[in-house]
């Protein structure tokens, strides 16, 4: 079975035999090889070498909080309707960005910042106030900044989303995941097709520049009908950016799935159906298809990114800021440097403490190679859907492609052969069948297989 739609064609065979476990390269290489000798003093250092690049800045700030667990959700969070919890969490954020900005060049400029979770609206106006207000103090922004939020739309009223807008996000994303009564109450996630339309309507009312939308697919009680139903509802909220992802059922990593009812959970025929008719109904209506689970449309900027070559891939998906490095401030939050990844705390208890003890909150990062970077900048390549050539890595990394990557080119072939690339002496780009299985093109570039099994979620 072949679909064609615009811009990507749907090959159910071939998806089937390439939809195995594979990393969503957010970052290379992925979360897993962070290690736990890396210390606060290896960060400091790398901020240092970071300055002299003076790299534009991307931020990112976790809030854990959510007042109610969703079954399905892999983020990590802290779960508690006693919202006083966030109070010494915000002290501590704030005193968190004092010490790290006061190793970061102030002439730096913030082209991107991002507030996720848990739920950021979990925080109260005044505390969103004085959050915002510190990182304004200590970074220096660029005044066409891209400023964006994750909100829960179950506990968001009118005012709130004003006051968003007001003090300065711009952009803004919340998280449907499938309009059907029966699969919200299964996933613990209910939310009424009315407060949703609701929460748009005020998102359009207040002015931000785009609204992202999630849905996923693969949830218990999902069919192919009803999720077509979701998916037209959707439609009609008229988000700019839709992403709809590949539940990913992994109890033994996220005890809170045991709740889902697994006989429920649609069957891999069915998931893929549901996903080829997703495809379709977007692209017919305007949508654009980005890449791996995201659609925009044409009028966006990841859309125009895409069809000018510019767009990226970073810790936080697809990208129009690729060049920039990013500090990640929070529990467990990661920054993405260039040579450098560093993660925070994931418990509550060290993380304060580290912090009152005015060090740095590092529980564990990873020193790239050059090797490491290499391939990051192959596989960032791959992942946004560009061609690559072997000449411009040539020229940057002073090596004989065809040499260097001897085996991964032998490995290209065999995805020749089923059309998901088409591969030359001095270049390959993805075909239409190919950038549904980025991440298996990318994967044949990971010097990290072996450490890998059985610790992400799969291509489709």
């Amino acid at each position: 079975m072949v679909f064609q739609f615009p811009g990507v064609k749907f090959d159910l065979d071939i998806i089937k035999k390439y939809d195995t476990p594979t990393p969503r390269y957010t970052s290379y290489p992925p979360a897993t090889e962070l290690s736990e000798a890396f210390t606060a003093k290896d960060f400091k250092q790398a901020i240092c070498a970071s300055n002299h690049r003076k790299t534009p800045l991307s931020l990112y700030f976790h809030i854990p909080f959510c007042e109610n667990a969703c079954y399905y959700c892999g983020c990590n969070t802290i779960i508690s309707e006693k919202k006083h919890i966030a109070i010494p969490y915000v002290e501590h954020l704030i005193r968190e960005i004092q010490q790290t900005a006061s190793l970061i060049d102030p002439n730096r400029k913030v082209v991107q910042m991002h507030w996720g979770g848990g739920s950021p609206n979990y925080l109260n106006i005044y505390q969103v106030k004085q959050l915002w207000g510190n990182i304004n103090q200590y970074f220096n922004f660029d005044v066409s900044s891209e400023v964006s939020i994750e909100i829960n739309p179950t506990y968001v009223d009118r005012d709130y989303i004003l006051f968003l807008r007001e003090i300065g996000f711009n952009r803004i994303s919340f998280g449907i995941q499938d309009f059907n009564y029966q699969v919200q109450v299964a996933v613990n996630r209910v939310q009424p097709e009315e407060t949703l339309f609701n929460v748009m309507d005020w998102i359009r009312e207040a002015g931000f520049k785009s609204v992202n939308v999630d849905l996923i697919y693969g949830l218990p009680y999902q069919s192919l009908h009803g999720f077509w139903k979701t998916v037209k509802k959707t439609i009609k909220l008229d988000p700019d950016r839709i992403a709809v992802f590949n539940f990913a059922y992994v109890p033994w990593l996220k005890p809170l799935q045991k709740k889902l009812p697994v006989n429920a959970l649609p069957k891999p025929q069915e998931r893929l159906e549901i996903l080829c008719m997703t495809i379709e109904e977007l692209t017919a209506n305007q949508y654009q298809f980005i890449g791996m689970d995201h659609f925009a449309k044409p009028s966006d900027e990841l859309a125009i990114a895409q069809n000018n070559g510019s767009l990226g891939r970073s810790f936080q998906g697809y990208t129009t800021h690729g060049g920039t490095e990013l500090f990640g401030f929070g529990l467990t939050s990661v920054s993405l440097l260039r040579d450098t990844y560093a993660q925070n705390h994931k418990k509550l208890k060290d993380y304060y403490q580290a912090v009152e003890a005015v060090e740095l909150p590092i529980a564990k990062g990873f020193k790239l190679s050059w090797d490491d970077i290499l391939r990051k900048n192959i596989i960032m390549c791959i992942m946004s859907g560009k061609t690559l050539r072997f000449s411009d890595f040539e020229e940057k990394y002073q090596i004989k492609f065809n040499e260097y990557f001897s085996q991964e080119l032998e490995a290209l072939k065999l995805l020749e052969a089923d059309q998901l690339i088409n591969l030359s002496t001095d270049e390959f780009n993805i075909t239409e069948i190919g950038r549904l299985l980025v991440r298996n093109i990318a994967y044949i570039f990971d010097a990290y297989k072996t450490t890998q099994k059985n610790k992400f979620s799969r291509a489709i």
